[in-house]
């Protein structure tokens, strides 16, 4: 069993300084794991759902409340131990930008890479402030990232997926990405269908509709997060609570 380091539980809110440790490997392993506790009931409910085994989830709501953070947290800490049977954690993103910037050029590589920025970001916190974290966990083969557009025709054996922004999906993204689970695999979805950036005609979100359907899956579970739920600053949740007064002012 891989000793488990010592570190004080990091918050998740960006503004919290890591307490350093000097680490000159280039590899990074279960001991460089910075330990994470929840610091919400909808956060514990995940921890407790996957320390459950469950194998299908959605974390769904409102931003800012770490959904992403604790998903990639518990998939990488799982995939790092060695008693796993998980060989690997699979980010899957549609590429949709939040505004139109046209084609991208380059390879699959080079059009995926400027979508990555979010996890590049989470491992180097989870990491002791190792910006090189997430290069290094892919060049160990233990995180793997692709859009929607390569996943045809692929099974993910032995993998922990996440589903990352999944509010930008189609209905026809988002059936192909579930269709490519394989064996010993689980999946966890992250998204707010509130959030969506699929504004071109003809382009509807599929996640409500996704929702509905896995709500009739036995082993499909929703952690459904809130205003109360957000970690990432006091800023953003008087945002998001002056939004939404705004908005129930407001309907037409």
């Amino acid at each position: 069993m891989a000793k488990k380091n010592t570190q004080p539980a990091l918050h998740l809110a960006p503004a919290v300084t890591l307490q350093s440790k000097p680490n000159q490997r280039l590899r990074v392993s279960l001991d460089d794991l910075v330990t994470i506790q929840p610091l919400t009931e909808n956060q514990k409910k995940f921890f407790e759902l996957y320390k459950s085994g469950t194998e299908c989830m959605l974390l769904h709501g409102v931003a800012g409340t770490g959904k992403t953070f604790i998903a990639l947290y518990k998939a990488i800490e799982e995939v790092l131990n060695k008693q796993s049977t998980y060989e690997r954690v699979v980010l899957v993103r549609s590429a949709v930008p939040s505004r139109d910037i046209g084609h991208l050029p380059g390879d699959e590589k080079e059009k995926t890479e400027v979508y990555t920025a979010p996890y590049i970001d989470i491992c180097s916190r989870l990491f002791y402030n190792r910006v090189d974290a997430y290069h290094r966990l892919q060049e160990q083969k233990v995180v793997n990232f692709m859009i929607t557009s390569f996943v045809r025709g692929i099974t993910l054996d032995d993998a922990i997926i996440i589903v990352d922004e999944c509010q930008n999906m189609t209905d026809m993204e988002l059936n192909s990405v579930m269709t490519r689970v394989g064996d010993r695999s689980k999946i966890i979805f992250c998204g707010d269908f509130r959030q969506t950036d699929l504004y071109k005609k003809g382009d509807l979100s599929g996640l409500k509709k996704f929702m509905a359907i896995a709500d009739a899956m036995p082993s499909f579970k929703n952690v459904e997060f809130e205003v109360n739920d957000i970690v990432r600053s006091s800023i953003v949740k008087e945002y998001i609570l002056a939004r939404i007064d705004y908005e129930s002012r407001h309907v037409n």
